[in-house]
């Protein structure tokens, strides 16, 4: 289980897929070479599984939409669990400081990984910071095509 995880659920019923975005807060550099092996591209394929309970809950604390009407692809309330297959998995490793300084002048990162200063993640107000805006940004499904049509 990553230390945080985002699901962006296909629009249409007719093209069923979730893309992922996993947050993992690395403690050591043996804890984020342990974790970057569990993310390692494979030739598997992955599912996703969205409990029924899970999918009636509230989307948001302030709200209380259940996340099933959230997800653009479901038409009714569920009463199975939702399984589908995983298009593509992003993840950010956040770092102690002093690791992410060493690990950002010599190392190279794989398609899918992005790296942060651990203090970054833990930021009050973070998610408002021009830096982790970008970075998300370059960590979206859409973020390799020039325009979208």
């Amino acid at each position: 289980m990553p230390d945080g995880l985002w699901l962006h659920f296909s629009p249409s019923a007719a093209d069923p897929y979730v893309d992922i975005l996993c947050i993992e807060a690395c403690s050591s550099l043996q804890n984020l070479l342990d974790k970057r092996s569990r993310f390692a591209p494979t030739t598997s394929s992955l599912l996703a599984l969205c409990p029924v309970d899970w999918l009636l809950a509230p989307g948001q604390a302030n709200d209380p939409t259940p996340r099933w009407r959230l997800i653009r692809m479901l038409k009714a309330e569920p009463v199975q669990p939702l399984v589908l297959p995983v298009r593509d998995v992003r993840v950010v490793f956040g770092l102690k400081s002093r690791h992410y300084e060493g690990f950002a002048r010599s190392q190279v990162a794989q398609a899918h990984e992005f790296f942060c200063p651990m203090e970054a993640l833990t930021a009050e107000r973070g998610h408002e910071d021009p830096d982790m805006r970008a970075l998300i940004s370059r960590a979206s499904a859409t973020a390799n095509f020039m325009r979208l049509p």
